[in-house]
């Protein structure tokens, strides 16, 4: 049942009444992080600057990557479009709202999510181009690109935009489920299919991004269980999406990988997780609901290596990098990884908050966003 608590719980008592001792903790329900030892690194790393944008307050900033930019915001109302190579700004706003989610972008056009349902878009200089609301929190970074700005509220909701004048062109509603974790889940473009999106409950579907209809809809998994606690089995993260096939993951349930024209599955194994995975062409690598951290042969699902050297260090979404696999973790450390077998290669250090939003690439610049709303950008060599 400690699983659950850690993770649920907050979640179950912001939503719906349940017992005080389901929403007590006693130190015995504790898992503690395993501590960090030391190692010879083997990968140079070096800090090549670092800037900041803002606290991300109870929620999750992810910055994005587009060429050698990187646009991030925090929850003041901060956006900002940074130079990667040197980490200046090229230009900064504030939208004069709260924010509680982002980045989504284009190059040309950047979203963020406000409270309330607020989605503001900013042109290509920085200034507020139109704004617009959806009934419900927005929790996900909007989707930008292929004319369209897409956002996703907290109960599954998704709305598409005419990215230039801010229409709304269609609104996909999924089933609702009566329990569901507060955790951002992210949405993928696919070119030959439209948006790429996993749901509470444990469905995952392909959405016609022109009309708003799924082209398929197929479960991740399904729920089990006796209570709705115990039947929480929402899709978390973005799905992944290389070639072919694309990747989702739930939380209690199981990590599936499935080709992204038909929704036919590719293979399934039990997992589960609160964050999300990443994937490229020879593997799909995740952190459990433990942080033990896993990567599997993207073709097969066979397990190559897992690792609980994080273990309950809470680590983020990896971004695969060459021969290393780099997460950060609740501390605001950013760990590198072997590809072979999972062994600490390289470690930085940040400001000691959490760092829970996926590494981005920008040109040869790897760059993390910390709770705290600094950004550091890193160059391994």
């Amino acid at each position: 049942m400690n699983l659950l608590k850690r993770y649920v719980v907050p979640v179950a008592c912001a939503m719906t009444v349940l017992t005080m001792a389901a929403c007590s903790s006693t130190k015995d329900e504790r898992r503690e992080p395993t501590p960090l030892t030391e190692f010879k690194s083997v990968l140079d790393v070096q800090l090549a600057w670092k800037s900041s944008v803002g606290k991300a307050g109870r929620y999750l900033f992810s910055p994005v990557a587009v060429g050698d930019s990187i646009y991030a915001a925090g929850t003041n109302g901060s956006v900002a479009k940074i130079d990667a190579k040197t980490g200046k700004d090229i230009w900064r706003t504030k939208v004069g709202a709260d924010l509680s989610a982002g980045v989504g972008s284009d190059g040309t056009l950047t979203a963020v999510g406000a409270l309330k349902g607020g989605v503001y878009v900013l042109g290509p200089d920085g200034k507020l181009l139109w704004k617009s609301t959806v009934q419900g929190e927005i929790i996900s970074p909007p989707l930008v690109g292929n004319g369209y700005v897409v956002v996703r509220t907290i109960d599954g909701q998704i709305a598409a935009f005419n990215a230039e004048t801010g229409e709304q062109k269609w609104i996909y509603r999924n089933r609702a489920v009566p329990l569901n974790l507060r955790v951002s889940s992210g949405m993928t473009f696919a070119a030959d299919v439209g948006v790429l999106a996993g749901f509470p409950g444990g469905s995952f579907a392909a959405i016609n991004l022109q009309s708003g209809d799924a082209f398929w809809q197929t479960p991740v998994s399904y729920p089990k269980g006796v209570t709705e606690v115990e039947r929480i089995n929402d899709v978390t993260g973005a799905p992944t999406l290389v070639g072919a096939q694309t990747c989702a993951v739930t939380f209690q349930g199981q990590l599936g990988c499935f080709d992204a024209n038909s929704g036919r599955p590719v293979w399934e194994k039990p997992f589960s997780s609160t964050s999300g995975v990443a994937q490229d062409e020879r593997a799909v690598v995740g952190g459990d609901d433990w942080s033990v951290v896993w990567a599997f042969d993207a073709s097969n699902g066979n397990a190559l290596w897992h690792t609980d050297k994080l273990k309950n260090r809470e680590v983020s979404i990896p971004y695969l990098l060459g021969r290393a696999v780099v997460v950060g973790d609740y501390q605001g450390f950013v760990h590198f990884l072997s590809r072979d077998d999972g062994t600490f290669i390289a470690r930085m250090k940040t400001d000691g908050s959490a760092i829970t939003a996926p590494p981005v690439l920008a040109g040869d610049t790897l760059v993390v966003q910390t709770h705290d709303g600094d950004l550091y950008g890193f160059r391994p060599r």
